[in-house]
Order: structure tokens, then sequence, then C-alpha cells
């Protein structure tokens, strides 16, 4: 057979379980489930007791069994038929598979219904053990009761509220010894029924351990509040395998592994009713996937998507506050390195809206900006009609404001522009300003017309189109009869629906739209490798006071998903065990089969007679209601009920549908007048709705059912649409390899804390739990075809295989390892192959280990050759460019200092020019007038102007001295500036030049004094001469007039005196004035000189400090001469100042008293 291969059955304990003692295993017998409203509870199997407690058996953190369990295997010969898993206990018998099949489990009503159950086969077992088991008073609640003694079929209990009733041994279910309490998988549960599984669950719920695993699914538990179960440490733990514990994380990384693996696509299915968190179970699954494959930067936009998909597509219902109003189907894309490459999101049919409409509606109005306010025109959240009528505004924890800033940063991510995002929260201000349009009766037929008011103008506005386009698409429907096209006017009950269905239509293209952009955005382009995981997040089952037509197609959803869980846990993997004859008894379960005939059954299912009414013009809900009876009063799942009501008996339990408004929510109400309006607008985004809409209005039935009314008549139903696209999911889901997350709610309320057990046992009964649990605890988990197993385990033979066909080369491997054909166990040749193989991956890491780290060395000593090649040739240019600067800054330098050497000694020589001429001038003209004055004294020695001639030339002396007196001044501001420049050259260098300069100081210091004492002696002496040229004058004049000639030979011997006097007084001291220049040229010189020398600016072989001190001592050594002499001139000019006064006053008075004796006479 092609479809045979090796199975193994489960041993959780291989290392305890010895070969030697396993001889034969059993015969698996019919299992039947606890009759009446229990299906799911224990009954007794015929497996041994020491396989038992290897499958079953609890074990402490040290090993040894409970001492309950321990001693159960001490007594098992003994009483064997005591205990229901003896080895003479049989499986009761003669209850047919279908009457099994047919039954409904609705909740646990009485004890009474258990009377068929075998627990009184353990009665005995039970006194001896004095073990509890669950007990369920009339309130419906299981609880732990102890067991105190027994009577017959009678036994008494103990409560935990410490009442002591007395019970028939059937009413009680065996309860898990403690130490199993809260273990993280059911299969390790000893006893398997409702109670058992409800009181884990609720163990660990109770300690924030919200995941337990049932075989292969996944129970979550939905907390109602954040547990501290995620993050980067948790994503790391389970990534690298160190956590163990069940989760969300581990179902990713199952399907990662899988899909990497055996290169096949995954999908994870997450189900449940609404509110059990599915919606935060997806996210949670694309975090880790995202956290794994991330990289290319595609991840962080998926995980964006799921703010704008909430907040145009969640809406808050009774049971839910962020309820999913459409399904869809994440499919993540791979590329081939493991990374995420891409990802496409499907949608599937929007259903209404609940208590509160979307989310969407709710933020734009808190959260838009007063610029986006003012040009949508929007209102508070009370003035819209669509919003106002639930009386629900807002979400408990829950801030419009922020999610709509959310909202706004997502569509950024996905790269939806600005001028995108403004026309499509256009599209969503219109159909809240929709609701708000009213209409007016204009005749006695009720046909109504819009009021045009501030809501219809706003949504002309928003949508870009006339008011009388807008206004004829809501009062006015254009029918075609034949080639003629006949406007009928609107009723007020037609006028709403046209409006309503308009706004949803709206709303609806709005949502796919957003979809493509984000599929578009998410694009897989070239990068597509064909490897994908799928994420389905779909509304759960609903049952509600009063269910209508999208109640009908959610549970019909879940109805066809329920059966996919189904084909792969139960019809599956039974059907592969008889096909290749193993020896297998089939597990009973729930099949929905049945009930999706009851839907999907042609011509007389729910569909096919919703379809059918849908088309006929006078069709009504009453009708559709008639009709159901009449033709499905027979099926097994559907009861018909009073008025317009019937009842489908669901996977779940039963529903009760009201069939009021299921034709019209049915009918495609969107007529063509909609149509073309939303393409007469002036905006792009309602041209592309119109587009899509026009595009679906061409899909036509198929049938022969067609009454007037145009072609509207001929479009798909809702219904229709709905099981296309639920069969295009179903058919992508069966080409993938499933994991099932079944999602739990706690309680109605929404509260954290609260455990319902009815509440859970309903959805555990829903999601069949209990049969995933036998069926995986029970069957041979482990599959491999021949092929692959000889493919596997070959190279353990010691023989050549090469020859063999699969099936000798699997015998041979068996028998190799002395496996009995009952005794199959792929785990055993598992570990010998792990351990071969890490043998041989050890020896492989090893070598190549040596090579790559000898390439290493290799590589490593190339690059170090390679990089001193290459740094020794860089320092090389750097060393030459470095050079060749050098070489420019010293040729630089030589012609900046020789330029500036230059200029010094031009300047020095153009002012030793200039001193040198005035000297020389002075010196001339100072010869010169003393040769010329003594020319004329001898020429007017004669004469009688003698006094006038004097005073002549000594006011040409005054002149020179005052000359003198200028170039000595000019002199010293020429000394002031060669002191600066002194003091710079000094202020640069050490100590020495600042002592020097203190010298220096010092010397300017009494230059400064000799100067100012022979500027005093000149001034002194300029007054002199100042006071006796007056003297002369008026002496010459009265000698003039009244001359004697006794008195005149006197006086002129007298004046001729005088001047010489004064002559030789002026030859002295421009001596001493040509000394102290030249002398302070000298000194000059030679300080400057010293100073370039130590400064190396000039070169010579002599010693600075030594010079300098020489100079020093010349200089001190002159000064005191040169003061010496000047006060013997002072001296000598003092003298020759009082002879000078004396003389005159003499003559003068000899003269004047001659001259008034000659007046008196």
């Amino acid at each position: 057979m092609a479809s045979a291969g090796i199975y193994s059955a489960r041993s959780p304990n291989p290392s305890r379980e010895p070969q030697s003692d396993r001889q034969s295993v059993p015969a698996f017998k019919s299992i039947r489930s606890l009759p009446g409203e229990f299906r799911f509870m224990e009954s007794p199997t015929s497996r041994p007791l020491e396989e038992v407690e290897h499958v079953n058996g609890g074990f402490t953190g040290n090993g040894i069994l409970e001492e309950d369990e321990r001693d159960a295997a001490d007594e098992s010969d003994q009483v064997g038929y005591d205990s229901p898993y003896g080895r003479n206990a049989q499986a009761e018998e003669g209850t047919p598979n279908d009457q099994l099949d047919a039954i409904v489990s609705p909740l646990p009503s009485t004890p009474s219904l258990l009377i068929e159950s075998k627990w009184s086969d353990t009665a005995s077992y039970v006194k001896k053990k004095n073990l509890h088991a669950w007990y369920q008073p009339q309130n419906g609640d299981w609880k732990l009761a102890k067991i105190i003694s027994t009577s017959g079929t009678d036994l008494i209990i103990s409560l935990p509220e410490g009442k002591v009733l007395r019970v028939q041994a059937d009413v009680l279910l065996p309860a898990n010894p403690d130490i199993l309490d809260g273990v993280d998988d059911l299969m390790q549960l000893s006893y398997l029924n409702e109670p058992s599984v409800l009181y884990n669950l609720q163990y660990r719920y109770d300690r924030n351990m919200i995941y337990t695993k049932a075989g292969p699914v996944l129970v979550a538990v939905n907390p109602f509040k954040r547990v501290g179960l995620y993050g980067n440490e948790y994503i790391e733990g389970y990534k690298r395998k160190s956590i163990e514990s069940p989760h969300v994380y581990a179902i990713a990384d199952t399907a990662l592994g899988e899909m990497r693996r055996d290169e096949v696509n995954q999908s994870i299915i997450i189900s449940g009713e609404s509110g059990a968190g599915k919606t935060e179970t997806a996210k949670i699954t694309m975090q880790y996937l995202a956290a794994l494959g991330g990289g290319s930067g595609i991840e962080y936009e998926i995980l964006k998507t799921n703010p704008i998909l909430e907040a145009f597509g969640n809406a808050k219902t009774l049971r839910n506050n962020n309820s999913s109003r459409f399904g869809k189907l994440i499919e993540i894309h791979f590329s081939e390195t493991g990374k995420i490459s891409g990802a496409r999101i499907q949608t599937f049919v929007q259903c209404a809206e609940g208590e509160r409409s979307y989310h969407i509606f709710y933020q734009l109005c808190a959260g838009a900006p007063p610029v986006m306010r003012e040009k949508l025109k929007l209102k508070r959240v009370e003035e819209y009609k669509y919003l106002c009528e639930s009386n629900c505004y807002t979400v408990s924890g829950v801030d419009d404001t922020e999610e709509f800033h959310n909202v706004m940063e997502a569509l950024d991510v996905v790269h939806v522009n600005k001028d995108e995002q403004q026309s499509a929260f256009a599209m969503v201000a219109a159909v809240l300003w929709l609701g708000n349009v009213s209409f007016t009766v204009t005749d006695n037929e009720n046909h109504v017309e819009p009021v045009v008011d501030e809501a219809l103008l706003s949504v002309a506005e928003l949508m870009s189109c006339s008011m009388e386009a807008l206004q004829l698409a809501l009062s006015t429907r254009n029918m075609k009869v034949g080639n003629d096209i006949i406007v009928q006017k609107l009723t007020l009950p037609q006028a709403i629906d046209a409006r309503d269905a308009l706004a949803k239509s709206i709303y609806s293209c709005l949502f796919d739209w957003l979809v493509e952009q984000i599929n578009k955005s998410l694009s897989v382009g070239k990068r597509r490798t064909g490897r994908s995981i799928s994420i389905l997040d779909i509304y759960g089952f609903e049952s509600f006071e009063r269910n209508s037509f999208e109640q009908f197609c959610i549970n019909y959803a879940n109805e066809r998903l329920q059966q996919h869980f189904n084909r792969h846990l139960f019809k599956l993997e039974q059907e592969e065990y008889i096909q290749d004859g193993i020896d297998w008894a089939r597990v009973d379960f729930e099949d929905n089969q049945d009930c999706l005939n009851l839907f999907e059954k042609k011509p007389l299912g729910l569909l096919s007679l919703l379809d059918e009414e849908s088309t006929f013009p006078n069709g009504t809900d009453l009708t559709f209601a008639s009709k159901l009876k009449q033709h499905l009063k027979s099926h097994p799942c559907f009861r018909g009920e009073r008025d317009k009501a019937f009842v489908v008996s669901h996977y779940a339990g039963e529903v009760t549908y009201d069939t009021t408004g299921f034709l019209e929510k049915n009918r495609d109400l969107l007529h063509t007048d909609s149509i073309q309006l939303l393409s007469s607008c002036s905006t792009i985004l309602p041209q592309i709705f119109a587009s899509s809409m026009l595009t679906q209005s061409e899909k036509r039935v198929v049938g022969p059912l067609h009454k007037s009314g145009g072609a509207e008549s001929q479009k798909l139903s809702v219904a229709t649409k709905f099981k296309a696209q639920l069969f295009q999911l179903m058919q992508r889901l069966e080409n993938t390899t499933p994991h099932f997350i079944r999602c739990i709610k706690p309680n109605n309320l929404q509260s954290p804390g609260i455990y319902e057990q009815a509440l859970v046992l309903q959805q555990l009964r829903c999601c069949g739990v209990l049969e995933v649990v036998r069926i995986s605890r029970s069957g041979f988990p482990t599959r491999m075809s021949h092929q692959k197993f000889a493919r596997r385990y070959g190279f353990l033979l010691q023989d050549n295989v090469v020859t063999r066909d699969p099936l000798s080369v699997s015998v041979a491997i068996l028998h190799q390892f002395q496996i009995l054909p009952e005794m199959y166990q792929i785990g055993i040749l598992e570990d010998t192959r792990n351990r071969t193989l890490h043998g041989i991956l050890r020896v492989q890491s090893c070598f190549r280990g040596y090579q790559a780290r000898r390439s290493l060395q290799e590589l490593k000593k190339g690059i170090s050759t390679l990089q001193s090649f290459i740094r020794g040739e860089k320092t090389r240019k750097e060393f030459a460019v470095l050079l060749r600067r050098h070489r420019a800054a010293t040729v630089i330098q030589k012609h900046v200092k020789g330029k500036n050497t230059r200029k010094r000694c031009a300047e020095v020589t153009k002012a030793a020019v200039v001193m040198q001429a005035v000297i020389r001038g002075w010196l001339v003209r100072k010869c010169s007038g003393n040769i010329g004055l003594l020319n004329l004294v001898e020429r007017k020695a004669s004469e009688s102007d003698e006094v006038l001639v004097t005073a002549s030339y000594l006011a040409e002396l005054q002149r020179r001295v005052l000359k003198a007196e200028a170039a000595l001044r000019h002199k010293e501001e020429e000394n002031e500036i060669l002191q600066q420049r002194l003091c710079q050259y000094e202020n640069r260098w050490s100590e020495y030049e600042l002592k020097m300069k203190s010298m220096e100081e010092v010397w300017q210091k009494q230059m400064r004094s000799l100067q100012s004492s022979l500027s005093l002696a000149k001034k002194s002496l300029a007054a002199d001469d100042l006071g006796r040229r007056s003297d002369a004058s008026v002496n010459t004049g009265e000698e003039r007039e009244y001359s004697g000639d006794t008195n005149s030979t006197i006086f002129k011997s007298h004046e001729t005196n005088g001047v010489r006097s004064m002559s030789a007084s002026l030859s002295i001291i421009n001596r001493l004035a040509d000394e102290f220049e030249q002398r302070r040229q000298v000194f000059g010189d030679d300080a400057e000189f010293l100073v370039e020398v130590k400064s190396g600016q000039a070169d010579a072989s002599l010693d600075p400090d030594r010079e300098f001190g020489r100079l020093k001592r010349q200089f001190e050594s002159w000064k005191k001469d040169y003061a010496m002499r000047l006060r013997e001139t002072k001296a000598i000019l003092d003298k020759l100042d009082s002879e000078g006064r004396t003389t005159p006053d003499k003559a003068r008075k000899k003269w004047w008293g001659r001259k008034n004796t000659s007046r008196l006479t």
C-alpha cells in the first residue's frame, strides 16, 4: 500500500519503560463517551496498568511516583477487577456509533443523566484508596468532594464547605491526584473528564498561566488584563528553546520551523467566541514572527497594519470591546533565508456593526486636528444619527484621540500619502453625514425627496458631486423595462434604505481600498519564494437573544472552520489508520457535517432557499420562514419556531434566528443610480468605488429565477458572495499545515479573575478539546512512510541497502534493533539516530573547525602582509608630502626674513642719512655763521651801531638754539621708538632680556636727566640772551639820538667783549650736544647689536653677557665724565651771564648819567 508506513505508540517516558517489560501492545478497544449530556467524560479502557502508569502517572520533582500511584501499582494484581484500568476491564459495547453522533450536548442539567457511566466499576477501588471525586450539585458547578465511605452503590462524600452528602456512585467522576494540578498539557491528566479539564484550566488561569496544551491544540484563556508573558525576553527564550511552557510563541515557532524544514506552507487558525481574544492572539503571533523573521524592515509595516484594520473593521459589541466585524487572513511570505519578504491580507464580507459603530468614526470625531475638522465639517459624536442610536460613545480604557494618532502614523508607515488619507477621511465623514440626511413627503403617495440642509450640502461637498445628482440618487430609482427606462419615485422607507445602502457601500469599498493599499505596500514582488505562514483571525461563534442575518453568516463560517478542524484532527488521522490496516477503534466525536449540509445543500439548503426567496419581488421574511419550515422540517439540525423564527443546531449549541430583515440584508440594495452618482464625483476615490461596484454588479446569478426589476435582481447576493469567499479560504487552508489555537472567554463581563465554569465548558465542547486529547493520547502521533523511514534511518544498518526496497529496509532496521512488530517505537530509533548523528556532527565540527582555524590563520597572515605594504606605502607618501612642505616652509621663511631684514636696514639707513644730513647741515651752518659773525664784528667795530649788530647776532643764535632743540626733541622721539622696539624684543626672551630691559631703562632715565639739564641750560641762556637783546636795542636808539664822543668808545669795547663771550659759550654747548648725539648713537647701536646676537638674528664670536657688562661700564664712565663737564659748562655759562649783566648796567648808568647831565645843562 502506498500510504503504508511505520507508526509508533506514544510513550512520554521511554526511559522508564524498558523494552523487555513490554511484550505486547493490546488492541485498542472501542471507547464510548459517557452518555447523556456529558459526551466528554472519561470511560475505562483496556490498557494495562503498567502502560497507564507510564502514560498518565504523575511524578514528583525527584522522579518518585506519588504514594497513591505507587500503591496502585503494588495492588494491581489483587484488585485489577476493581480498577477501571485493570486487565479484565472491558468497555461497554452495544451502543451504535450513529446514536452517539446524533447526541446534542447542551449544558449539563441534572446528575440523573449520568446513570450509564462506568464509575460504579471503581467503587471498591475508590473506597480502598480514599480518593477525591467530582460532584455536580444542582447549581451546575462542579465541586471536588472527598469520599468518606461506601455502601454498595451509595457513597458518602464531603464537600469543600463541609457539607456531607450521600450520593449514588454513578453521579461522581474521578479526580486527578494533586501532583497533576495545573499541568500544562491536558494529555498528562490521569482522568480525562470535563470537571478535571475545567479545574486544570481554572488552576492555571488563577495563576496567570493562560496557555494550556490540549494535544496539538493550544487553549488560550482570555485574562482580560495585561500579563507578563510577552516581550523580548520570552521571544528569545522560545527561540532558543529554553522555555517549553505552552505559548502562542511556541505555536508560531513550530510553524516557522516546519515551514523551513519541510518547505510547506503553514497556517495558524485562531478561533473562539467573540471576546475570547482572537485579535490579540493574532497580533502576538505576528510579533513573534516579525521578531524571528525581521531584518528587511517590512515586518514593522506588517505590525502597523493592525491599528488600521482594527479602526476601520472593529466595533464594540455587547460581548467584546474590540470585536472584529470582518474576517482576515494575513499571509506572511518568507525568503529563502527565513526572513520576512512581504505579506498579503485577504478580508471577507463585513458584518453589520454591533452595539457601537466602527472605531474610526469615534476616533475621527475625537482626534482630528482643527484644520481637518473644519475641512470635513466634523461635529460631536452625539450629533450624528448613525452614532447616537446606541448611546455608547466611548470604550472603557481606550483613548480615541490617541488611537486616531496611531492610525495616522500607521497610514504613513504603509505608504498612504496625505492626499489619499484626506480623501479616505472625507469618505468617512460623508458616511456620517449621510445618516443625518432627512426626507420630506411631496405627494399623497408618500413619495419623498431629500431636505436641502447642512447634512445634504456636506455630503455633496465631501463627495465632490452635484446637489441635484445626490437628490435624485436618494429619492428616485431608474428601472429598465425592455428598452425603456422608467423613473420610479421612492417612498420614505425605500429612500431610507437607499441612503443606508449607499453609506454601507461607500464604507465597504473604502475598507477594501485600504486593504488594497496595504497589500501594495507589503507586496512581495520578485522576492516571493512560495513559503508562507497564514494567520486566520475571523469572527467567532455568536449567539444572542435575537440573532439576525449577521449571526447567521458568522455561525455558518464557524461551522465550516470547525469542519476543517475536525477533518485534520479527527477524520484524516483515523481514516489513515483504517486504510493502513492499523489495529484501531474509532474515537467518537461531534461531526458537524449534517449542519453544513443544512446550510449548503442544493436546492433545499438554507442558503439556496434564502437566495431563491430574495429574487422574488413579493418575497417577505415571513414567506421565507414558512418556506424553511416546509422544506427542512425533517432535518435533524433544523427546528421551526413560531412566526419568523427558526432554530439551527450548531456544533456549539442551538441558536434561534429571527428572519426579520434577512431578505433585505441578503439583497444588494445598491442600484445603478448610486453607482452613477459615485462615478460622477470629481474626486478619484469615489470613482474607484464606482468602478469596483460596477465590476461586482456584472457577476450574474446563474439559474432560471429571474423576475422583473432590472439588473439589480441578477446581482450576487450577500450570502452567495460570503459562501464563495469562505470556500476560497478553505481551499487555501487545505494547502497548508494547520496549527490550531482555541481562545476561551472565561466570563461575559470582560473582567479579570472571574471564571464561569458553564461558559468555559460550553466553549470546550464547541471546540472538541477532550476528543482531541483522547485521539492524541490514544493514537499514533508519529507516522512515516516507508520511503521516508528508510531514508531517515537507513544509514544505521550494518549491511549495504542500496538494492533494497524501502519496505525491506524498514523491516531490517526494526529487526536489527530487536523491535517487535507489535511494539514499533520510532522514539528508540530516533535516539539512536540522534546519537549517531551527534557523533558524526562532532567529528565534522572538529575537522571543519580545524580547517576554519587554519584558513583563518592564513587569511590573517595574508591580511597582515597586505596591510604592512599598504601602510608602508601610505607612510612614505605622507613623509614625502611632509618633506616638501618643510622645504617650502623653509624657503618661505628665508624670503620673509630677508624681506623684513632689508626693510629694517633700509629704514635704519634712511634714518642715518637724515640724521647725517641734519648734523652736517647744522655743522656747515655753524661754521659759516661763525665766520660771517667775525667778519661782521670786525667791519662794524668802528661803527656806531655795534650794539644793533650784536642784537641781531643774538637773535640768530637763539634761532639756531631753538632749531637744535627741535632736532633734539625729534631725536628723542626716535629714541622713544627705538626703546619700544627694544621692549618688544625684550618681552620675547628670558629673564636676561628682562634684566637688560631694566638696565636700559635706568640708562634712558639718566640720559633724560642729562638732556633735561642741557635743556635747562639752553633755556637759561636763551632767557639771558633775550634780556640782553632788549637792553641793547634801547641803548642803541638812545645812543643814536644822544651819542657823545667820550662814552661811545667805552661802550663799544664792552659790547665787543660780550659778543666774544657769547660766541665761546655757544661753541661749548654745541660741542657737548654733538658729543651727546654721537655717544647716544654709539651706545644704541652696540645695545641693538648685542640684542640681535642674543636672539640669534646676528652671528658673532663674542659673549653677549660679557660685552653688555663692558658696554654698561663704559656708559657709566662716560656718564660721569659728561655730567662733570656739563656742570663745569653750566658754571662757566652762569659766570658769563653774571658778567654780561654787570657790564651793560654800568655802561648804561654812565651813559644815562651823562645824558641827563647834558640835558640839564
